[in-house]
């Protein structure tokens, strides 16, 4: 079976071994696993039922991860996304009205039309034409922007309305568990233990129990709620009326780019990407990974759930040495596991993540030394598409902007020619798109 294995994933071809896939799963999962409980709370603003929707969420994103891991092998995992599932809650069901199951008809169409663009290798030519510079600049706006998700999430940064944000309170139990487990997972490093990142949290889950921000389990098996009220839901004829070519576009651009941008930001950090014979980067099964997230969103959609995408988390796993579709399996897996077992995974509080997201901005940063410094028509969009990228708590608004400046100063330094005639048609969308649809 291991020899089996071995060959399905190529790991001794990607330097790694099953050891290092599983633990590396194991990261993902964890770091990835508070969407079990978020995407529920989210969608039930909707009218959906909290315990169906939990449901649909585990399995979407198992059938999902497998998927990309064996089709893809690729070590990305997937679930439904954070932002497209508030858009549909807050805005779609709550602004405008639209009950969820048409909503949820609005998600599908937008899963099948990305999965016609990539068949027509229309996403995979968006990735090809995206300049290097700015795939390295995606992977350190990425690690910034997780590193403040983890950074706001322990309570360390806190809503300031004069300033934006400011320091939370240090000598609160949160955030002194978040930089015990920063101490703890940094020793782990320091000293190459094995799983540095899995034993991080672990470790700072049981001090958050003993300092009281997390509560041990109550139980440790439970049975997952049923799924019939969301499982094909969907109303994909009302989903054609008048007025919903808004939301499937929103659905689809969202999700298109956040893919991208999530695609090229984990493939740059796990150096994956390869030098193709045009001198430019490029990720290997670059289509089958993109296939996996459009029939991730469509499966998603029949079983009762809001846009699955691609998880920037898998970043922490490529930390761990995670390099095969193996890692992604593993995550996938864990999920079904997750529908038995969620009071123990449960009980892994934020603050034991955090320390996490922290420590895998400091990998991923070193990807900004790629960069052309000296070429500023290369270094400025870059810039603004890594500070764009948090700052505007959007990886797709980060990477519009890059869009928007890349061919804009090409264009007016008289190096046209250097830019793919794609890249400025999607600079045009996206002037457009923050004209005629900005929210």
């Amino acid at each position: 079976m291991k020899k089996w294995v071995s060959g399905l994933f190529a790991l001794r071809e990607n330097n790694t071994n099953l050891k290092t896939e599983i633990i590396a799963g194991f990261t993902t999962f964890l770091t990835m696993s508070y969407i079990v409980f978020v995407n529920p709370n989210i969608l039930k603003a909707a009218g959906m039922p909290f315990g169906a929707v939990m449901t649909a969420t585990c399995l979407s994103a198992a059938v999902a991860s497998i998927l990309m891991g064996i089709y893809a092998n690729l070590p990305i995992g997937l679930a439904p996304g954070m932002g497209t599932n508030a858009y549909f809650a807050f805005f779609v069901c709550g602004v405008m009205g639209v009950n969820w199951q048409t909503a949820l008809g609005a998600v599908f169409i937008s899963g099948f039309a990305f999965l016609i663009l990539t068949i027509t290798g229309l996403r995979e030519k968006i990735i090809d034409a995206i300049p290097d510079s700015m795939k390295h600049a995606v992977a350190a706006g990425i690690g910034i922007f997780i590193a403040f998700v983890g950074l706001e999430g322990s309570g360390i940064i806190v809503k300031n309305d004069a300033v934006l944000v400011g320091l939370g309170m240090v000598s609160s139990p949160e955030v002194a568990v978040t930089l015990m487990g920063l101490v703890i997972t940094g020793f782990f490093l320091a000293k190459k233990i094995r799983g540095a990142l899995l034993w991080g949290i672990l470790g700072t889950t049981l001090i958050a129990i003993a300092f009281g921000v997390a509560k041990a389990p109550s139980a440790i098996i439970s049975m997952p709620p049923s799924i019939g009220p969301t499982f094909a839901a969907m109303d994909i004829k009302a989903a054609f009326g008048l007025g919903i070519v808004q939301i499937v576009f929103a659905f689809l651009f969202v999700d298109l780019f956040d893919t991208i941008a999530t695609l090229i930001g984990v493939a740059d950090e796990g150096g994956l990407m390869k030098n193709g014979k045009d001198g430019k980067l490029h990720l290997p099964r670059v289509g089958r990974a993109l296939t996996a997230d459009a029939v991730g969103t469509m499966v998603g959609a029949v079983l009762g759930t809001s846009t699955t995408t691609s998880y920037i988390e898998s970043t922490t796993g490529i930390a761990e040495g995670g390099r095969t579709g193996l890692t992604a399996v593993v995550v996938g897996l864990l999920f079904i596991v997750m529908l038995f077992f969620s009071p123990i995974i449960g009980i892994v509080p934020p603050q034991a993540t955090a320390p996490i997201l922290i420590i895998v901005c400091v990998f991923m940063l070193k990807n900004l030394t790629k960069i052309a410094w000296n070429d500023y028509t290369e270094a400025i969009p870059a810039v603004v598409t890594c500070l764009g990228i948090p700052l505007t708590f959007s990886i797709s608004n980060g990477l519009a902007l890059g869009f928007i400046l890349y061919p804009t100063l090409k264009i007016v330094t008289g190096r046209w020619r250097e830019a793919n005639w794609l890249v400025y048609v999607l600079g045009i969308l996206f002037v457009l798109k923050f004209i005629f649809l900005e929210t």
